[in-house]
């Protein structure tokens, strides 16, 4: 395992590590703590150190398991949460400082835990990023131990940029891969400039990038890639980047022939995000211990050539920009 600085946080951490939306099993399967069990052990087995979840997750089922985990190991493990998307509706009206306090002692309480390394707004509205408030929260709940540090999750480039400007922001974790390469720009040199950690999400497109996919494969009723494909549950952006399914098929296609050697195109999709040197680390998940596997092959993956990166820029320009690039 190779290890990066999380931002101003001062963590060392793994550059892949692990994200636990569908640890307990697959999106949309009730939750089985013995697989959450094997792969979060696998998971720092292998050198992993940083954990991230959410208190929706599982319905607080993957806090317990990741709770459960950090007691029951010796090694030093990040625990990474986020906390907002319980709120029905999900308005901006509905953050409130003393509702986030709740949630962030609901986690606590979940994961068994006196603090918690990281804790993040959980893609809240736009306009959550404009009210200094929500934010002096968080450095009222740092004082008083309950947390080490403050991060954002976000949905688009524009809010990772506003979050930033309140310097309690240490983290922003954000949609990150072939298929989704806005935030390259402004976003990452900004993030450097102020020593903002990056937690990349989503690096595959919600497994797109796997090149297991085609046209006949099927998803079950309760997985968002069967559901939320035009954002009904929550933003489309989280399913396969927004991409258009068919597009995102044609697309792997090309990437393929970038990419010839590789049967698995997932590890090497994985290691063109770690050519970036703004990024923290990237949190794939896994539904059972072989995804990890696939994951960690990318540690030993060669950077992508020069031609390799053009390559990849190539077919994002002429594929999937212009739909995606402008909405997040």
């Amino acid at each position: 395992m190779k290890y990066r600085k999380l931002g101003k946080t001062g963590f060392t951490i793994s550059e892949i590590s692990l994200g636990t939306w569908q640890v307990g099993g697959k999106w949309g399967d009730p939750f089985s703590h013995n697989n959450a069990d094997q792969i979060l052990n696998a998971a720092v087995d292998a050198g992993i150190n940083f954990i991230d979840t959410a208190d929706v997750y599982g319905d607080g089922e993957s806090e317990k398991a990741v709770g459960r985990l950090v007691r029951s190991r010796s090694e030093r493990i990040y625990v990474a949460t986020k906390c907002g998307r319980r709120l029905q509706p999900h308005t901006t009206e509905a953050y409130q400082p003393n509702v986030l306090r709740a949630f962030v002692e609901d986690s606590l309480r979940n994961m068994g835990l006196e603090t918690l390394d990281l804790i993040q707004l959980h893609c809240p509205p736009t306009d959550v990023f404009y009210r200094p408030e929500i934010f002096a929260e968080f450095d009222r709940l740092k004082q008083e131990g309950k947390i080490q540090h403050l991060g954002v999750s976000v949905e688009k480039v524009e809010e990772g940029l506003k979050a930033i400007e309140f310097p309690n922001v240490t983290t922003v974790q954000i949609i990150f891969n072939m298929f989704r390469q806005r935030p390259a720009d402004l976003f990452f040199t900004e993030a450097l400039r102020r020593d903002v950690g990056v937690i990349v999400r989503v690096p595959l497109a919600s497994g797109l990038l796997t090149g297991k996919f085609s046209a006949d494969s099927t998803f079950s009723a309760n997985d968002h890639r069967n559901f939320n494909r035009q954002g009904a549950a929550f933003d489309k952006g989280e399913t396969f980047s927004g991409v258009d399914y068919e597009t995102g098929l044609a697309a792997v296609d090309e990437l393929r022939a970038v990419f010839p050697d590789d049967a698995n195109l997932a590890p090497d999709a994985l290691r063109w995000i770690l050519t970036f040197d703004a990024v923290s680390c990237i949190i794939p998940g896994a539904s059972k211990p072989d995804h990890l596997t696939s994951n960690l092959q990318a540690l030993d993956r060669p950077a992508p050539s020069a031609d390799q990166m053009a390559a990849v820029k190539r077919v994002y320009d002429e594929r999937i920009k212009n739909p995606v690039h402008y909405l997040w």
